[in-house]
């Protein structure tokens, strides 16, 4: 590692080295380091010997970072450290750990492991010890970096190797964009080390051409039906039901249903993973019912519904959704997006979430531009504007709170459209007062309780909520605010409906779905300049858990089933939306 000082303007300097010098995107803000190669025959990109290993300073998931700076002793000293940031003392203070996490996105790397539970495949971040963080970038690299997992240690290191023959004091570089040939997209990923004046760049995100949504079914390897006629069943048919979804089991107990092992002989399946193969079920047994729609995923895959939704709202997407951004196809409108809000001193607080992962499993709050860009290099994610006013709760035990609303809607058929509500709706709550700061609290700032291990879990019944909100909020009727809902729901079926699959929901006659919808309330102004509650969709989530669903109400199933297969709606507790 070679100390670079700034030079004084009298001494004589090789001008080509003060070029480069000024040229070098050193990250951080401290002193300027760079590595050279010291062997006096220079080193061979041939030569095995030429392979090295640079060890992790610091291992971590996002989530953990802050926590982990206050209690590990000597990290955060050690991370100020390589960032050049000034501090000086034994106990860590809330400052130095906030710029720590700040600069943290100049020196971050990742990988994620592909097996395991949902947890362990969140990707973590490393940042490599002072020897390796202190490569700097070029885009003619002399080196190239990966990480290497070594199963016997259960340890991560980088592996260095030359790309060609160096000579001594030829300079150790890497490539902090490797493998994006794109210029603009280069010059945003490249954003966090060498910041540019505003990108030149329309904001601009139409709806993706068809090719795209042609892509993503053959991707997801599903095979489309044959065009078939409803069939028709016997008014007093009793049908036969093959599922491995233990809360049916458990508490479907409808007369006209009953359950088979036998796949083959079955009326209705009803499974918990995904169906492919709609073409051979459409050409075999197109009688047989399917609790699942070919090209579902346009709803439940968050890219996807942020595409979709534009058909409703244009390209800055319904008042129903939180304004998105697909990081892997529109960055550069993204970044041109916040640095415009930045300018007008918008607030830009932003939700990165991973396409397709429940839970808020790998999902972060940030302000911060270069997290965005980076968190693209870990997991396909989209980044959309996060809620800075929702319509809070009054908690009598610590406040005012986030909450979020999950309904549960049938889809019946596609064309025509025909969509219920579950009559019963769930609620989640955050644990602590809410307020647009400690974006890493999860408490504060998320609602799902249920899987976090000793976190409390405040549970209100909507019957109870309903009178509690309207006491809180006297001039919004529950009445009122779920009308916008529905409101939202139609819209987004509609458009999720409206064209042929797969650039919409296939309107397979066989087909029939339930699927939770999980929403918020944020405040906006209406048309007439009043202030509304305006609905905000967060996610669609496929096959939902129901277990509160049959705890509280025996007869869940019972309804979905009747409502969904036999069109018996009433003493059913649906109410219909389209």
């Amino acid at each position: 590692m070679m100390f670079l000082e700034e030079v004084d303007e009298e001494e004589e300097v090789d001008e080509e080295m003060e070029e480069q010098f000024k040229k070098k995107p050193n990250p951080g803000n401290g002193p300027c380091f760079k590595v050279i190669v010291t062997n006096e025959n220079g080193l061979q990109a041939s030569n095995p010997d030429s392979v090295f290993l640079i060890d992790h300073a610091w291992t971590y998931r996002a989530e953990h970072a802050r926590q982990q700076l206050r209690r590990v002793p000597g990290l955060l000293h050690r991370m100020a450290n390589l960032m050049g940031i000034h501090f000086h003392g034994e106990v860590p203070d809330e400052g130095s750990i906030e710029q720590v996490l700040q600069e943290m996105w100049k020196y971050n790397q990742t990988y994620q492991l592909s097996q395991g539970t949902a947890e362990e495949k969140v990707p973590v971040w490393y940042i490599m010890d002072e020897f390796g963080s202190r490569i700097q970038h070029s885009d003619q690299p002399s080196f190239a970096a990966a990480p290497l997992f070594y199963m016997p240690q259960q340890i991560a290191y980088t592996v260095l190797w030359p790309l060609r023959d160096l000579e001594t004091g030829d300079e150790v570089t890497r490539d902090y964009a490797y493998g994006e040939t794109d210029r603009l997209i280069r010059k945003c990923v490249l954003l966090p080390w060498v910041p540019t004046e505003e990108l030149d760049v329309s904001c601009f995100t139409p709806e993706p051409p068809d090719e795209h949504y042609q892509a993503i079914l053959a991707e997801n390897k599903e095979k489309l039906p044959l065009a078939i006629n409803p069939p028709a069943y016997a008014k007093d048919k009793v049908f036969k039901v093959f599922t491995d979804i233990q809360q049916v089991l458990n508490n479907l107990t409808h007369p006209r249903f009953v359950f088979t092992d036998n796949e083959g002989e079955a009326d209705i399946l009803y499974n918990f993973s995904h169906f492919k193969d709609y073409r051979k079920l459409s050409e075999e047994r197109p009688e047989v019912m399917v609790n699942q729609f070919p090209c579902e995923n346009l709803l439940t895959v968050k890219d996807c519904l942020a595409s979709i939704a534009r058909r409703a709202g244009g390209p800055d997407g319904p008042r129903w959704l939180p304004r998105t951004f697909n990081l892997q196809t529109e960055l550069p409108q993204f970044i041109s997006y916040f640095q415009q809000r930045e300018r007008r001193g918008e607030d830009n607080h932003w939700i990165c979430k991973p396409w397709n992962l429940a839970r808020s499993l790998d999902t972060h709050i940030t302000n911060n531009l270069n997290s965005i860009i980076r968190h693209r290099e870990s997991s396909p994610k989209v980044v959309c504007k996060y809620i800075e006013e929702p319509v809070l709760f009054e908690r009598e035990d610590v406040g005012l709170v986030k909450f979020d609303v999950r309904y549960v809607v049938l889809l019946r058929s596609a064309r025509p459209l025909r969509l219920y509500s579950y009559d019963v709706f769930w609620l989640r709550f955050s644990n602590r007062a809410f307020s647009l700061d400690d974006l890493d609290d999860y408490e504060k700032h998320f609602t799902v309780m249920n899987y976090a291990p000793g976190v409390t879990l405040k549970q209100v019944h909507c019957e109870d909520f309903i009178p509690l909100f309207e006491k809180q909020y006297p001039e919004y009727p529950w009445t009122t605010v779920q009308a916008s809902i529905f409101k939202a729901f139609a819209e987004l079926f509609q458009v999720a409906s409206s064209k042929p699959a797969p650039l919409g929901i296939c309107d397979y006659p066989s087909s029939r779905a339930i699927y939770a919808i999980d929403l918020m309330l944020k405040w906006d102004t209406g048309r007439d300049g009043k202030k509304i509650m305006q609905p905000q969709i967060l996610e669609v989530n496929f096959n939902p858990d129901c277990d509160r669903a049959c705890q509280y109400h025996p007869t869940f199933f019972n309804d979905v089933f009747s409502t969904l297969f036999l069109d018996e709606t009433d003493n059913c507790h649906v109410t219909r939306i389209v």
